[in-house]
Order: structure tokens, then sequence, then C-alpha cells
């Protein structure tokens, strides 16, 4: 039977510290103590490197959804059988059909690639000025054995007509040796605490079709997808989809 000892205090409207441990039978102790922090100017490398990693992680995941589509899989084959009816040789039709593979993947991995750098030449870049000075903003670190293992920050929507009545979240990453031990369920926890106590309605999202985890997370905490769209004209190629959550904050003022 699993165990959870849980205290969170409110320090003020801007910061939240969460200390959390979990004792599992069969370990010899606890799972690893961590606290949830507004983000300091030391975390800056540490964070950024986390979330850059954590987004190329997906990336043979968006590669397997793309060959899981029937329609990428209509190509594959017509690509194939063009091949074999023009060379007459199976041979030259399988080593098309692999170099195609290849292109494929490479597109993928550009593809979250650029994904990440757009983000860290983004917000990430000047995190101080988009997430601490900005108003009804801020960025949180789980810290874990002295070091940053997860990430969540909280702003004003990009889109016009959720502005007034609703935050972003944004940047959610745990690393991978930490997942699983509810530390992304409490960054969570605390955006939507951070825009109840801010009197927002709502907090939206978003994020890629293939973060199942997040996902799951998200819809157990009852955010509701409201949309599903493509990025870009090689992102819908690729049948790369981002979905959009939004939670309706109970209580709020």
């Amino acid at each position: 039977m699993l165990k959870l000892q849980f205290i969170c205090c409110h320090l003020h409207s801007n910061f939240f510290c969460i200390f959390c441990s979990l004792s599992v039978p069969g370990l010899s102790g606890p799972m690893a103590l961590y606290r949830i922090r507004q983000y300091e100017d030391s975390d800056y490398e540490a964070v950024r490197t986390m979330f850059g990693r954590g987004i190329m992680e997906y990336a043979p995941a968006g590669y397997i959804h793309m060959l899981k589509h029937p329609q990428a899989q209509l190509h594959f084959l017509g690509l194939f059988l063009a091949v074999l009816v023009a060379s007459g040789s199976l041979l030259v039709s399988l080593l098309a059909l692999l170099l195609a593979l290849t292109g494929a993947w490479f597109c993928i991995w550009c593809l979250w690639n650029d994904y990440a750098q757009q983000f860290l030449c983004n917000d990430l870049l000047d995190i101080r000025r988009i997430y601490l000075e900005a108003a009804d903003s801020c960025l949180w670190v789980a810290e874990a054995e002295g070091a940053v293992v997860g990430m969540v920050g909280a702003v004003l929507p990009d889109d016009p007509s959720e502005r007034g009545h609703a935050l972003e979240l944004k940047r959610m990453s745990v690393r991978r040796e930490y997942r699983g031990r509810g530390i992304a369920r409490a960054l969570c926890r605390t955006v939507i605490r951070f825009a109840q106590e801010h009197g927002y309605s709502a907090v939206v999202l978003a994020t890629s079709m293939v973060h199942y985890s997040a996902q799951r997370l998200y819809e157990s905490m009852g955010f509701q997808r409201v949309l599903v769209r493509s990025p870009s004209l090689l992102a819908s190629f690729l049948q790369f989809s981002v979905f959009y959550y939004q939670y309706e904050v109970p209580g709020s003022r």
C-alpha cells in the first residue's frame, strides 16, 4: 500500500512550498523528498536543459505515431509500388522505402528540435522578465536531492479571447527518473491554485498528441480537450497535432 505524506504551505501569492515524501513497501526508505518553489535565477541553465531534453525525448514517439497513421502508410506503400513498377527491382524498391523512412525520421527530428528551440529562444530565454516580472505570471520548479527535477509556468494566454478570464499553464516538464511520483500533478495544482487566487476562472494549456501521460494527467484532473490543431503544413503532413485543454477553476473570484 502506497503511503503519502503531503504538507502544503502557502507563503504568499507568488510562492508555494510543497514537501512530499512517498514510502513504498519493499523499499528501504522513502522515495526522494521534493519541494515546489518559485524559480530563482540560479535555476536558469537547469530549467532550459531539462525542458529541451524533455521535448526531444518524444521525437521517437512522434515518428511511431506518424508510421501508424493510415495516410502515412498509404504514402509509403504508394512509393514502394511506384518504384517497383518503374524499376522492376524489389531491392531498389526496398532501398527507396528505406530512404523515405529515413527522410521521414529526419523531418520528425527537425520538427521536434525546432519545437524545442522555439521555446528556448522565446519565453525561456528571458525567464525573469516573462514569468516573474510580468503581471499574473510565475514559474515554479520542483527540487529533489539538491537538483531541479521539474518545472511549470503560468502566464497570460496568447489568445486575446482568453485574456482576462484564463491563465495558461506552460512548460510543464519532469525529469524522466522522477516521473510517476506525483510531481507533475503537484505542479499542475500549483498553477490552478495560483489562477484561483488571482481571480481567474480557467486554466488553459496545449500539449502534443504524443504526450500521452500528460494527456492522462490533465484529463484526470478535470481538464477538457477543446481543440486539436496542426501548427504548420509540415506538421500536418507528418501527422503532428497539438491538443488544447481547458480547466474551469472552482470558486474563482
